[in-house]
């Protein structure tokens, strides 16, 4: 494990490649799980505040989801996490024309939404940060990287083949989750058990 400030790491995020392949995975992680996108706190206002800004660009079925459980919903393991459409589908995915699962949130943020620009939102921090899976602990963060063994084999295999380690991947999210300093201390980690494995060759 890897400590930085009030997180511990897999060493899997500085060990492993991964770097998505949607056009072979068709955003299926928006799709396969048990729940919607987990949510922390200070999401929940900022959901309720964009809704009327991507409801127009939801399905029905979502929007009659919505307005039967609430832009989003308790759950025993993440405590909130999105709606989803009959266990499936996160209320706020949509498909694109080449059958991609994309996320409302953050077509309206790349669209220039000024509300999303505001408040430097893109979408749930989960999702920004998938396949890194954050809990939360009494006294720590425990960051783990879980990439789905089938679905997401195509990134790791695209991940190998560009060189790509999964925390260099996700350097956006990282640093919105944890702060530039936080990363920088991870690339550092990263480097050092990169050198020492070089020189146990």
């Amino acid at each position: 494990m890897i400590a930085i400030d009030n997180v511990l790491l897999s060493d899997e995020i500085v060990e492993e490649q991964f770097v998505c392949d949607l056009n072979k995975c068709k955003g299926g992680c928006c799709i396969d799980g048990d729940a919607g996108a987990p949510l922390e706190k200070d999401e929940l206002k900022i959901i309720k505040k964009l809704y009327a800004e991507v409801k127009p660009l939801l399905s029905a079925s979502a929007i009659a989801e919505i307005e039967k459980q609430g832009t989003y919903v308790a759950d025993s393991d993440f405590e909130w996490v999105t709606p989803t459409i009959d266990n499936g589908i996160c209320v706020y995915g949509l498909f694109d024309e080449n059958g991609i699962v994309k996320c409302a949130f953050e077509q309206i943020y790349r669209a220039e939404n000024p509300v999303s620009k505001k408040l430097n939102w893109k979408k749930p921090i989960s999702c920004h940060l998938y396949p890194i899976i954050i809990k939360k602990g009494k006294i720590n963060d425990l960051a783990n990287y879980e990439p789905r063994e089938q679905m997401c084999a195509p990134a790791c295999i695209n991940g190998k083949k560009l060189k790509v380690p999964v925390y260099e991947f996700l350097k956006e999210p990282l640093v919105r989750k944890y702060g530039e300093a936080f990363y920088e201390a991870l690339k550092a980690v990263a480097n050092y058990k990169k050198e020492q494995s070089q020189t146990n060759k």
